[in-house]
């Protein structure tokens, strides 16, 4: 594996993960794990340059057709490249050809860059989950197999529980909130070489199970906010980041 813990310059790849969504600023904007872990590397290196070419809700295919090609020509020091997830989490999905794109990906961002890193995704623990853990699974065997190949990082998120705790994700039930994109960030800040800030998978103190009405209201306004617009994305074929540029389109000096 390769390593280098002074880098003064990062790119970003992805999708909403990537991307920061639910941790959001006044402006409307995100701030996510990518956002945090630029500022703490511009913190340590005078001219340090960001570019986040993530967009919500890219398939992979997409990622690889419209992100790629930018990163790579940027030339940064640290490339991380997360995706996939999306597409496995569709109701059909051939995960080689899922496999097949990641290693496109992984391809041609790894020779132009120090350091690539690779995730498995977090993901919150319940019945969906379940449902889709053979794709995950198979998906994250080849992460592995695509890191060995390129020298790559990757930074097992999936294993963690404290991040599969439904404490750490949003009112969407689809993104990480504020504590789980700080603990991703510590994850990969430690990943290459830094020292360590904190325990970014140290468990959470026991869960009290709300009751009956209050979990009734809950999945009553999830139902209404969140997963019935995305059903009907679904079934117009919509992404809600059709039209969208990237966060951060340019690889520009950045101050956190």
């Amino acid at each position: 594996m390769r390593m280098n813990t002074t880098h003064t310059s990062f790119v970003a790849v992805g999708d909403s993960f990537t991307e920061g969504m639910s941790d959001g600023l006044p402006d409307g904007s995100y701030r996510g794990w990518a956002d945090l872990l630029a500022a703490r590397l511009a913190a340590r290196t005078p001219g340090f340059r960001y570019a986040n070419l993530a967009v919500r809700g890219k398939l992979i295919g997409q990622i690889v057709d419209e992100q790629t090609e930018p990163a790579a020509a940027m030339g940064a020091d640290l490339v991380t490249l997360v995706g996939g997830l999306n597409d496995v989490l569709r109701p059909k999905c051939d995960v080689e050809r899922v496999c097949g794109l990641l290693e496109e990906a992984a391809g041609r961002l790894a020779p132009s860059c120090k350091q690539l890193v690779l995730m498995r995704s977090p993901g919150r623990r319940g019945p969906v989950l379940v449902r889709f853990l053979p794709r995950m699974e198979r998906l994250f065997s080849f992460i592995d197999e695509l890191a060995a190949r390129h020298g790559a990082i990757v930074v097992d998120l999936f294993a963690s529980e404290a991040l599969g705790d439904q404490r750490m994700w949003a009112d969407d039930r689809l993104h990480l909130n504020t504590e789980g994109h700080r603990r991703v960030a510590e994850a990969v800040w430690q990943a290459l070489g830094h020292e360590p800030e904190a325990d970014w998978n140290a468990p959470l103190p026991p869960a009290v199970r709300p009751g009956w009405v209050a979990r009734r209201t809950s999945d009553a306004r999830f139902a209404r906010e969140h997963l019935g617009p995305w059903i009907g994305r679904r079934l117009t074929g919509r992404s809600s980041g059709d039209g969208l540029p990237p966060k951060r389109a340019e690889l520009l000096p950045y101050e956190g």
